[in-house]
């Protein structure tokens, strides 16, 4: 039988209506961005798949409350994000101690460069070795676009502690590619 590509609406609508080829159209041209998504927050493969099961629940379940105001993708990409966020609290501890926060060799003390020679895989390993509270902080601004009071409310933080997570990930994460230049060269 020939695959009917429907368009966004029409897709939407018909999972809304339950039907089963199109949920699984929607979750086969998601499923690989979403679980992308899930791994930026979630060290363990098997955490981010779960977190893309749980979402994809979800948002199924919240479909017809969508109201296509603005991007679909955007608005799946926050379920994920959220459901990643829950995972991460049952599974890694999101606190960094005080003494990161007033070493002086966690400060960026170079400016980062354009011409610094990272594969997208490399800096998905990079961010994967950063405390769970500061990957966690830099995804969300670096990467989701969130400001420091929407991630201090997702996070249950103060804004200053956002802003004091992101520029210790920030500092931590030029380091670790300067010293990967280094170890490469």
């Amino acid at each position: 039988m020939p695959t009917l590509t429907l368009s966004e609406a029409d897709l939407i609508a018909a999972c809304v209506r339950g039907e089963h080829r199109a949920q699984r159209q929607l979750y086969d041209q998601l499923a690989g961005l979403m679980l992308t998504v899930c791994r930026r927050y979630l060290k363990r493969r098997e955490d981010a798949e779960e977190a893309l099961l749980l979402g994809f629940a979800k948002m199924f379940r919240a479909l017809p409350t969508y109201r296509f105001e603005g991007s679909f993708e955007g608005w799946v990409r926050r379920i994920m994000v959220n459901e990643a966020l829950m995972q991460l609290r049952q599974r890694e501890l999101m606190t960094v101690s005080f003494e990161d926060f007033v070493q002086p060799e966690n400060l960026a003390v170079t400016a980062a460069t354009a011409d610094t020679q990272l594969q997208a895989e490399d800096l998905m390993g990079l961010l994967a070795t950063l405390p769970a509270g500061y990957r966690t902080v830099f995804n969300l601004y670096a990467l989701e676009g969130y400001g420091h009071q929407e991630i201090a409310e997702l996070l249950g933080i103060s804004e200053g502690t956002s802003k004091s997570q992101l520029s210790k990930a920030r500092a931590m994460l030029q380091r670790r590619i300067q010293f990967s230049n280094i170890s490469t060269n």
